[in-house]
């Protein structure tokens, strides 16, 4: 028979131990696209950086009564966290496997079945629970997007600057609508803006952007041997 000993404390479940999905879809692929997009544009601009974390569609856990079944996990479409390690691994945000750390950004994408909740109990348990400083919503579909600073405990809307944007000072950056095509689908899309007021690139973005350069760099190249051939011929041509 195996001893309890009395004295030593409970430790609560860690993320081995604790469900990391409900099995639920996205609400579209669009959600799907979008969510990939913020997380892999973010993840490739901060590559050189392993103080801060984003994660997507992933249980977050702040109170055990969760890990007890007694309150529902929700998981963030989209969230940041910084000042932690980046390259750790994790199958679920567990506070108190992270020192308490809980996320300074969270992004919800909105859909009709779940506007409701993220507009209500979302945002009083990432206002007064997670104290998050910034959080978003965003609708793929209707491009619908608004934004809360945390103000001594509540949050307050973000007033979008001159091209509707909105400022993320935690993570220096500000998130705005784009036109582009992320994977073969087009339209406007939520992206990270930096502080040039540029969207954070895509690998294709990217890529189109150096083969921009290299072509200009080629094209200046040749044109700088076309004058020094006319010189050439120009001189021949004066004896």
């Amino acid at each position: 028979m195996d001893l309890i000993d009395p004295y030593r404390p409970e430790v609560p479940p860690g993320q081995d131990e604790l469900p990391c999905s409900d099995g639920e879809p996205m609400e579209s692929y669009r959600h799907v696209l979008q969510m990939q997009l913020l997380m892999e544009t973010l993840s490739d601009a901060w590559d050189a950086r392993d103080d801060f974390f984003v994660g997507g569609n992933m249980f977050v856990y702040f109170s055990e009564l969760q890990a007890r079944g007694e309150m529902k996990v929700r998981g963030p479409d989209v969230f940041v966290a910084l000042n932690t390690d980046r390259r750790k691994q994790r199958k679920s945000w567990v506070a108190w496997q992270e020192n308490g750390k809980l996320p300074d950004v969270v992004i919800e994408l909105l859909s009709p079945s779940t506007v409701a909740i993220d507009r209500g109990e979302k945002k009083r348990i990432y206002a007064q629970l997670w104290r998050t400083g910034h959080y978003v919503l965003f609708d793929p579909h209707t491009c619908v997007l608004e934004g809360y600073r945390l103000v001594s405990g509540h949050y307050e809307p973000i007033a979008p600057d001159a091209r509707g944007e909105l400022a993320i000072e935690s993570a220096g950056l500000a998130v705005g609508l784009r036109e582009g095509t992320f994977r073969g689908e087009g339209g406007r899309w939520l992206r990270w803006i930096d502080a040039n007021g540029a969207a954070l690139p895509t690998g294709t973005e990217r890529a189109a952007e150096a083969e921009r350069v290299a072509r200009a760099a080629t094209e200046r190249a040749l044109a700088a041997e076309q004058r020094v051939a006319d010189l050439e011929a120009k001189r021949t041509r004066d004896g």
